[in-house]
């Protein structure tokens, strides 16, 4: 299933659904919550056996009462017999306390039983979105992870905790309740069925229109978390362009239409609560006037029609809690619904399935008729093919949109080709073994991510047991070795979110010890000293001169300087290699990267003398 399939089924943009679009996803959604249920099924039948008795303790409640009035108060007013009336009390002060005990317990269960799901599925989704393929994650927004991440687990928690004790209390209740009922007076049961035709009508009319309701808030709601996060993480650049006030009225009109949905919600539970008022009311009001009229002719006994009135009162009480509960459960659906969209996501570079183990790689790269687009978008690379000999250094130039990137990443597999075959060593990349080929082949980006801790954490990313001499060695290798020691801790440094306390410079040269410490058989330096400022990119160049020699290397880079370390040049047009060569005979030839390369000199030889330093 395509990634784009996914996302026109699972809601993220949509409120408005087929029939049969609904129960596939209602399906979907059921397929998850069972498979993660299914290994609790031990302790949702323990929790179903204690809610269960205490439901029957609690029931039995208004009949010990009837029994105490009818049978056991004239035994004693009359004939002085009072242990009767004193067992009934027993007996319903034990049943109240062990039915106390059980609700008490039952309510651990739960909170187990809801924290096991939730553990479970806040680790499924995370280990689900780490295993999707780059595709996903470049067209699926951070804050729409992050909103499935919380505010729609908080939903289904929400629902776990609370609502759904309530649910299970009304249902039970509600169901021996008329069962007990009916035993008792089968007249009084008979008009609480009938009373149950207007109130079916009720709640289906609020199930339907709150359905659509909470979904449109989850929509609204991840809206909200996307523009949020967009704002807070280019806060730089709102502040750089004066955007704020921009900013605020678009967030503004986004929280208008949450608050609205939410009314709309809020309007359907002010009409939802008055009429299960009102149809208690009613109901207690006909069972108690039809039983006073049989208790003046003498065919119903006083105790007994009292139980009726409690037990009408105990099956309508819970019903005011259902519909909370009903409020809980539709966001919960519409979050579950969320949840179950990502979670059913497939890999658009999946594992392989007989995988090739690949110890060691030596590095050859072979581009065999390769033929890729993005998604439905244009082709980017037309019937490219290439072959890279193992520790060959290759540089990619061309204009923005020409296709360098696409190949480096396909070298990566962050994409699968449409058509034709990326080999490694001979071996298409779909086969090997994934840790193999993510071991033999590191790309770094123009974007040095630092993740929260020490720079020595940092450097050990993809070697974590690397000792500290080889973190150190690393760093010294590419000269960052010198401006960690001079930060507050050294290695030991913490360098905050994103790198807060490195420059971009500095970010830029931790990754490049990071990659030099995972000694990958591939290396692709993506546009990687983009945010280098000349001096450290001359340490930056002294340094791959020494550690590219042998390994393979790409490097994608719009300055010239970086370009000529290379053994080859490809020069890129339109998906296509228009020119292929060393620097210096593709210079003397006089082709696209010969005039590149006179622009390049005329820029440096027009630069103030301190730029050249």
């Amino acid at each position: 299933m395509s990634a784009e399939s996914v996302r026109g089924t699972s809601g993220e943009d949509r409120e408005d659904y087929t029939t049969a679009e609904s129960r596939a996803i209602r399906r979907r959604s059921l397929r998850l919550l069972g498979s993660i249920l299914k290994p609790l099924h031990k302790l949702l039948l323990l929790t179903a056996a204690v809610i269960l008795v205490s439901t029957v303790l609690r029931v039995i409640g208004p009949m010990l009462i009837a029994a105490g009035i009818d049978d056991a108060l004239p035994l004693a007013v009359e004939q002085g017999q009072w242990w009767p009336a004193i067992g009934i009390t027993l007996a319903f002060l034990v049943s109240g306390g062990a039915a106390a005990a059980l609700i008490g317990w039952y309510a651990v269960l739960i909170a187990r039983l809801t924290q096991a799901v939730m553990l479970e599925m806040r680790m499924r989704i995370f280990r689900h979105t780490q295993r999707l393929s780059l595709e996903f994650h470049e067209g699926y927004t951070s804050g729409r992870i992050i909103s499935r991440q919380t505010s729609d687990l908080e939903s289904i928690q929400e629902l776990l905790d609370g609502s759904l004790n309530e649910l299970i209390d009304a249902i039970l209740i509600g169901t021996f309740t008329v069962i007990a009922l009916c035993l008792l007076d089968w007249q009084s049961g008979l008009l609480l069925v009938c009373m149950g035709i207007p109130l079916a009508i009720l709640m289906r009319w609020f199930v339907v229109e709150s359905q659509k309701g909470f979904r449109t808030t989850r929509v609204v709601s991840a809206r909200l978390i996307v523009q949020f996060v967009e704002m807070m993480t280019g806060i730089r650049a709102v502040q750089a362009f004066r955007t704020e006030r921009r900013n605020a009225q678009a967030f503004a009109a986004v929280s208008e239409d949450y608050r609205k949905a939410n009314l709309r919600v809020i309007r359907l539970l002010g009409v939802l609560d008055p009429g299960l008022i009102l149809l208690a009311n009613i109901t207690i009001a006909v069972v108690l006037l039809w039983g006073a009229l049989r208790v003046s002719d003498g065919t119903l006994a006083l105790g007994v029609l009292l139980a009726a009135v409690l037990y009408v009162r105990n099956f309508f009480g819970p019903l005011e809690e259902v519909a909370m509960f009903l409020n809980s459960y539709q966001s919960a659906a519409a979050a579950l619904e969320k949840v179950s969209g990502v979670l059913e996501e497939e890999p658009t570079v999946p594992d392989p399935r007989q995988p090739v183990t690949m110890a060691r790689a030596r590095g050859a790269l072979a581009f065999d008729r390769v033929v890729f687009g993005y998604g439905n978008g244009r082709t980017v690379l037309e019937e490219c093919s290439l072959e890279l000999p193992a520790g060959q250094t290759v540089a990619l130039v061309g204009t923005t949109g020409a296709g360098k990137s696409t190949l480096a990443k396909l070298v990566a597999r962050f994409y699968d080709p449409s058509a034709g075959r990326v080999l490694l060593d001979g071996v298409d990349m779909r086969e090997i073994a994934t840790e193999d080929l993510r071991r033999a082949v590191v790309m770094v980006t123009q974007e040095a991510y630092l993740f929260t801790g020490t720079v020595a954490e940092n450097i050990a990313l993809g070697k974590p047991d690397a000792t500290p001499e080889e973190i150190r060695a690393a760093a010294r290798a590419v000269g960052a070795e010198a401006f960690i020691e001079a930060l507050p801790d050294g290695f030991d440094t913490d360098v905050n979110k994103r790198g807060g306390r490195v420059s971009a410079g500095q970010r830029q040269l931790i990754s490049f010890a990071r990659a030099f410490l995972a000694d990958p058989a591939v290396l692709i330096l993506d546009e990687a000293t983009a945010s280098l400022d000349l001096p450290s990119e001359r340490l930056v160049q002294e340094a791959l001169q020494r550690l590219l020699a042998d390994r393979t290397a790409i490097i994608i880079a719009h300055r010239l300087s970086t370009v000529a370390i290379a053994d080859r040049v490809l020069v890129m047009e339109r998906g296509r290699v228009i020119e292929d060569g060393s620097p210096a005979a593709l210079v003397a030839r006089g082709g696209r990267f010969a005039k590149l390369h006179a622009e390049w000199e005329r820029t440096l030889a027009a630069a103030p003398p301190e730029e050249e330093e």
